[in-house]
């Protein structure tokens, strides 16, 4: 699928949207996967435009997004602001693409250029995201929708806090015909299986007891803003957003910087990154033991039904059964596999230490 938005198309795209006006610049392209994003400048100021194929994300989809955003931003929270069509509609379908457009919001892009999951430039920046997914989770107190459907690429929750996770996992791959004609002869069950119980034992009644809580689901640097001072400023792209929990949340935030999945040979993991976010988090939410120990167990599988979706999506709409066995082998199996490893026992055991022994969060 072609990731770049033509000046032709953004520019007829933007026709539809009146507050927007004429494009008068084409800034900049976003580098990351599974969508095309672009900056555009116009006579009514500057927006980002995105778009994504029907298959991935429909207009009804998308609007379950905007309707989180809308709780988020009238709690006080700077999210950006979704332009509406000329229907009143905050995403348009055509052909076989869905767009949207969000007007630039306030903070500095600091991490735009940077990879996603790759890890926080200072220790400074990971505590104030770890603040600012506390206070994103403080305002989506109260939101009720229920849960998406089983879109694409969408950081669901209903395998591990399941009575068996290994049934939900079975389910959930049922559910989704080109997900189980890829494992179809492979030994994917009991590879869940060997998963689970080496890293997942007595983690599925410790999520179960957690409150629902709508959440971000993508908690990286490169999607939040930040001021010259190193605080977070404004929080975007809600794609993954869904029904969890704040611990499903806040684990993932940790896992997806703390260690450099994307570097060769896998550079040390950051336990001092992993402990600030925490730090950060409980000085506006505090945590308490039994938190902090969900929390960390939940690290070495919190990736799980996310990369069973990455699996989906490339089996499925992308037709792509290499990318799939990658996501399926170096993503889900990989990520996991490497908490059992002596680097991954050891990061589990400093973060473990650093935040039960109160070197990082004062109980």
């Amino acid at each position: 699928m072609a990731r770049h938005h033509p000046p032709a198309e953004a520019e007829a795209i933007l026709a539809r949207f009146p507050a927007a006006g004429a494009m008068t610049a084409l800034r900049w392209h976003s580098p990351r996967p599974f969508s095309a994003a672009a900056l555009v400048e116009t006579v009514g100021g500057t927006f980002l435009l995105k778009r994504h194929h029907r298959q991935v994300r429909t207009a009804a989809a998308l609007e379950q997004e905007h309707v989180f955003m809308a709780y988020l931003r009238s709690s006080g929270l700077s999210v950006p602001e979704v332009m509406l069509t000329a229907a009143g509609r905050g995403a348009m379908e055509n052909g076989d693409w869905t767009y949207e457009l969000h007007r630039s919001a306030p903070g500095l892009d600091l991490y735009r250029d940077r990879p996603s999951w790759t890890p926080f430039l200072s220790h400074r920046h990971a505590h104030e995201a770890g603040a600012a997914l506390a206070r994103l989770h403080r305002a989506a107190r109260g939101f009720d929708a229920s849960p998406r459907g089983s879109h694409p690429l969408v950081a669901s929750f209903t395998i591990l806090p399941a009575p068996d996770p290994l049934a939900a996992a079975q389910a959930y791959v049922a559910a989704r015909p080109a997900l189980a004609a890829f494992l179809r002869g492979k030994p994917w069950v009991e590879e869940l299986a060997r998963l689970f119980a080496a890293l997942g034992a007595g983690l599925s009644p410790q999520l179960a007891r957690q409150p629902t809580l709508w959440t971000h689901g993508d908690w990286h640097p490169s999607n939040l803003l930040w001021s010259d001072e190193g605080t977070v400023v404004t929080t975007f792209d809600f794609g993954l957003a869904e029904q969890t929990c704040a611990l499903h949340d806040l684990a993932a935030a940790i896992e997806r910087t703390a260690i450099p999945w994307l570097e060769p040979d896998h550079a040390p993991a950051d336990a001092q990154a992993a402990l600030a976010v925490i730090a950060g988090y409980h000085a506006v939410l505090p945590l308490s033991r039994e938190d902090l120990a969900t929390t960390i167990a939940l690290l070495p599988l919190v990736h799980i039904e996310f990369a069973l979706s990455e699996v989906d999506y490339f089996a499925g709409i992308l037709a792509d059964p290499d990318q799939a066995a990658l996501a399926w082998n170096g993503y889900l199996i990989g990520h996991a596999d490497w908490f059992l490893s002596p680097a991954g026992q050891d990061f589990l055991a400093q973060v473990r230490h650093g935040a039960l022994a109160h070197n990082e969060v004062r109980l």
